[in-house]
């Protein structure tokens, strides 16, 4: 083969098989190791969209302990959404209505996240209840040339993953 393209799921986010990849002389249709690893973890993602100053939701960097997070919470303001910040598919993410839900809620994430990420970092993020979740889809190749592939609709979920996503989006 001179090229792959993984489609979706574990290879098209996995750094190190795009890596293997390029060193096999196969093009890996996607984008870079470099950047798997700083989008792929949602703490540095963020961190990059405030330097763009791309509007967020109040929300805080990594957090070390729960003590970290239940000041971050109060400046934030409940109801928060603690999440891994390795997750993916709705998996290390916990709405914590107060702080005894945050305390509760803390090491069972940061542990959930390490078991299946290999990475207990967590942070957090204002929860906005009947929220819609829309993504954009965006296309770029190695000439420079970038699309905008449209918007879905993947509000319908069930425990923080997308059951239907709808296109395009009627929000």
């Amino acid at each position: 083969a001179d090229a792959i393209h993984p489609g979706y799921g574990f290879l098209s986010e996995n750094a190190e098989f795009a890596r293997r990849c390029r060193a096999e002389g196969i093009i890996f249709i996607g984008p870079t190791p470099q950047q798997m690893e700083v989008f792929g973890l949602k703490h540095s993602a963020r961190e990059i969209a405030q330097k763009a100053d791309v509007p967020l939701l109040p929300g805080t960097s990594l957090i070390t302990d729960v003590s970290e997070a239940i000041c971050a919470a109060e400046k934030i303001g409940y109801p928060v959404m603690l999440k891994s910040t390795a997750g993916g598919g709705g998996i290390g993410m916990r709405v914590c209505q107060d702080e005894k839900a945050l305390q509760a809620a803390f090491d069972s994430v940061c542990h959930l996240a390490q078991t299946n990420f290999k990475n207990s970092g967590v942070f957090l993020e204002k929860y906005i209840q009947k929220a819609r979740h829309v993504e954009v889809q965006i296309f770029g190749n190695s000439f420079g040339e970038v699309v905008a592939l449209g918007e879905r609709d993947c509000s319908i979920q069930r425990r923080n993953q997308k059951v239907i996503e709808e296109a395009p989006s009627p929000a």
